[in-house]
């Protein structure tokens, strides 16, 4: 005899298909096919569907400076919530990206920003830093005394929420808690949802308490900048796997799961914690539409379960991702690094040249510790299969 979840679920799919057929006979049309009725309703929670108006319970996870609106419109055709990260983005590029989504997808819109607080770069740590890599600088023939771009990570500010206000994407994320409350109201004005990532029970309860509609529970799986804010302990990170079912208890809204989730047995796992959602990034990285280079391709296809440290060695914060030459020989945490983002900046020359030769040597890695899981598939085509077998895997558990 089925479950109860699963036999309301056949019964809800039944009377829906129903419906469809003396539709057809009362209006003289031919019967759409089936738009996979019985599996939405297999969902134990349907907050963030329903919320964010997409096919699956699926963010896309913004990964800066290795994605742009390709990887964002075949993520979106596949069912999920499409995200591109703007944190490297002038307010012109976020516009021209944003645009090119709109005319390509008809489907909702996170975009992603960062909301660290700026801090000017310090003339003593820059050029103990440059002492430091200088014999990388030697190495490559580059002058350590040259003129460098600052890096280009600028957390929210009012222009980027004139963009919102002009666009009025459906979903705005935020990474290192929220901007000041003036630009979260002005964000919601503009009808946008207000998604924030919390890494310990304490952010999740303060990005409620300060405007967040959905939280996501960041576990210390999970690849690239770690979105603290209220600590600065990285040893004290909790995993997905004790954070999720935690912040569940401890908000009122929905929590989406991320970290080491990367097939359906890990969004099913998310789910069984209480989460209404997941987001995923690492999983995307070996997409064909992903902007990862081929030798940063390699570097990840061939990682293992034990092949992602934390860092701060590229950018001077915490974020986990795949060993480099400078993050082994320096790092993976190095007190000399300079505060985000101006680590940065020392080694982007030295990321240029290298990956002139198609080295990594001083390339971001970043990716969680599911890397291993990551398939060679289409983003569209990768999103589907996860969510089928998420499905399949919660009828098992509901049988």
């Amino acid at each position: 005899m089925a479950a109860p979840l699963e036999r309301e679920a056949t019964l809800e799919c039944i009377a829906c298909l129903w419906f469809r057929v003396l539709s057809c006979l009362v209006f003289g049309r031919r019967c759409p096919p089936s738009t996979h009725l019985y599996e939405q309703t297999m969902w134990p929670d349907r907050r963030i569907i329903e919320l964010f108006k997409t096919e699956f319970p699926i963010v896309q996870a913004p990964m800066a400076g290795i994605m742009d609106a390709e990887l964002v419109i075949a993520a979106a055709q596949g069912g999920a919530l499409g995200s591109l990260p703007c944190a490297m983005l002038t307010p012109e590029k976020a516009r021209e990206q944003v645009n090119i989504i709109r005319q390509r997808v008809s489907a909702p819109l996170n975009l992603n920003f960062f909301c660290h607080k700026a801090v000017d770069a310090d003339p003593r740590r820059e050029a103990g830093w440059k002492q430091r890599l200088a014999p990388y600088y030697k190495e490559l023939g580059l002058d350590p005394a040259a003129p460098v771009n600052a890096a280009n990570r600028s957390p929210f500010d009012p222009a980027m929420c004139e963009v919102i206000e002009e666009l009025k994407p459906e979903m705005v994320s935020f990474h290192f808690g929220l901007p000041d409350s003036a630009l979260v109201r002005r964000v919601k004005a503009a009808g946008c949802i207000v998604i924030a990532a919390a890494t310990i029970v304490k952010e999740a309860i303060w990005l409620e308490e300060n405007g967040a509609d959905v939280i996501i529970a960041q576990g210390a799986e999970a690849g690239g900048h770690r979105g603290m804010f209220l600590t600065e302990n990285i040893g004290e990170q909790p995993g997905t796997f004790a954070l999720v079912p935690q912040v569940v208890d401890a908000v009122k809204v929905p929590v989406i799961a991320a970290g080491g989730i990367a097939d359906g047995r890990g969004i099913a796992a998310a789910f069984a914690l209480g989460a209404a959602g997941v987001q995923i990034g690492t999983a995307y990285l070996r997409c064909p539409e992903s902007r990862v280079s081929a030798p940063a391709q390699a570097a990840l296809s061939q990682a293992l379960d034990d092949s992602t440290v934390i860092t701060n060695v590229m950018t001077g914060r915490p974020a986990r991702g795949i060993p480099n030459r400078v993050m082994r020989e320096i790092g993976p945490i190095s007190a000399d690094a300079p505060a985000f983002p101006h680590a940065a900046t020392g080694l982007a020359p030295l990321k240029a040249a290298a990956e002139k030769l198609g080295k990594v040597d001083f390339t971001n890695l970043w990716a969680g510790q599911a890397v291993r899981l990551g398939r060679d598939m289409p983003a569209s085509e990768l999103t589907r299969g996860m969510a089928e077998a998420a499905l399949a895997r919660l009828r098992q558990l509901a049988a």
